[in-house]
C-alpha cells in the first residue's frame, strides 16, 4: 500500500510582541506594528530593527503609550530615528509622581500700552502680541518652585517659507503655554524626564494623528484587524545656520 506523504505549509514566523502597562491601559507593540503605524517622516520605509526596539523599549520602560500620541518617531534620510515625547505626557507623568503637588501656566503679551502682562491661560485679546510662555510647577518636597519663560520666537515652529506650522498658527498662545509648562516639568522632575525630548526641542512638528484608534490584535495571528488612519507626516523646517543640524 502506497503512503502519500503529506506536506503542511509551515505558519509564518510571528514577531515578538512587547506588552506593558501605561497609565492602568495594557500596550502591546510589535516591530511590524510600529513601522506601520508609528513611523512617521520621509524616510519612515528606511527605519532600521534597531531604532524600532529603541521605540519600543523607550515606550515601555517610560510608560509611554504611543496610541495616545504620547510618543512619535520620526525618521528623516539616513539620520537616527528620533524618539520625540509629546507635550501632554510630561504632564501625565509628573501627576503620578508623589511629590507632585500643582502648577500654574500661561502667556506673555504685550498690551496695547506697551506694557508686559503675565497672564495665567492662553487668552489673547485683541490688540495684544503674544511674545511668550509661562509655567511654575510646585513639588510638595520642595520650599521653591521651578518657574520657566520661553519666547514665542525661540520655538514656534516654521516652515521652509518662514510660515507658521499649522498648529503654531492655530493655536499659538496654547502651544507656547504648553512649552513652558513641559520645561518647568523637566526642570522639577529631572530624574523622571531625563533624556525625553520633545518636537520643539528638536526644531520640529508633531506628527498630526487622524483618529488613530487603539489597535485590537488577533491573538492566533498577531494581526491588527481595526487600525485604519496613519500619522499625517511632520514637515521639517529649514535650519537657520545651513550648517546647524536639527537632530
Amino acid at each position: 500500500m502506497a503512503v502519500a506523504n503529506r506536506l503542511t505549509k509551515a505558519a509564518p514566523a510571528k514577531s515578538k510582541s512587547v506588552s506593558f502597562m501605561s497609565n492602568g491601559m495594557q500596550v502591546e507593540l510589535t516591530p511590524e506594528v510600529v513601522r506601520n503605524y508609528m513611523v512617521s517622516g520621509p524616510a519612515k520605509d528606511r527605519v532600521s530593527i534597531q531604532e524600532i526596539a529603541m521605540f519600543i523599549n523607550t515606550c515601555k520602560y517610560s510608560g509611554l503609550n504611543p496610541w495616545l500620541k504620547e510618543a512619535y518617531c520620526i525618521k528623516y534620510g539616513d539620520e537616527m530615528a528620533t524618539m520625540v515625547i509629546g507635550k501632554d505626557a510630561f504632564l501625565k507623568r509628573a501627576e503620578r509622581e508623589p511629590a507632585y503637588d500643582v502648577f500654574k501656566a500661561g502667556i506673555t503679551v504685550i498690551d496695547e500700552s506697551g506694557e508686559t502682562t503675565y497672564r495665567e491661560g492662553a487668552i489673547v485679546f485683541p490688540n495684544e502680541t503674544l511674545i511668550g510662555g509661562w509655567a511654575e510647577v510646585f513639588r510638595k518636597d520642595k520650599s521653591n518652585s521651578y518657574r520657566n519663560e520661553v519666547s514665542f520666537e525661540e520655538y514656534a515652529n516654521k516652515k521652509k517659507d518662514g510660515t507658521l506650522n499649522q498648529q503654531w498658527k492655530t493655536k499659538p498662545a496654547t502651544m507656547i503655554r504648553k512649552v513652558a509648562l513641559v520645561q518647568s516639568l523637566k526642570e522639577a522632575f529631572s530624574s523622571t524626564f531625563g533624556g525625553m525630548e520633545t518636537a520643539e526641542d528638536l526644531g520640529q512638528e508633531e506628527p498630526r494623528h487622524s483618529g488613530i484608534p487603539a489597535p485590537i490584535m488577533d491573538q492566533n495571528t498577531g494581526e491588527i484587524v481595526n487600525v485604519e488612519a496613519v500619522p499625517t507626516e511632520p514637515e521639517r523646517p529649514e535650519p537657520s545656520d545651513p550648517g546647524e543640524s536639527l537632530i
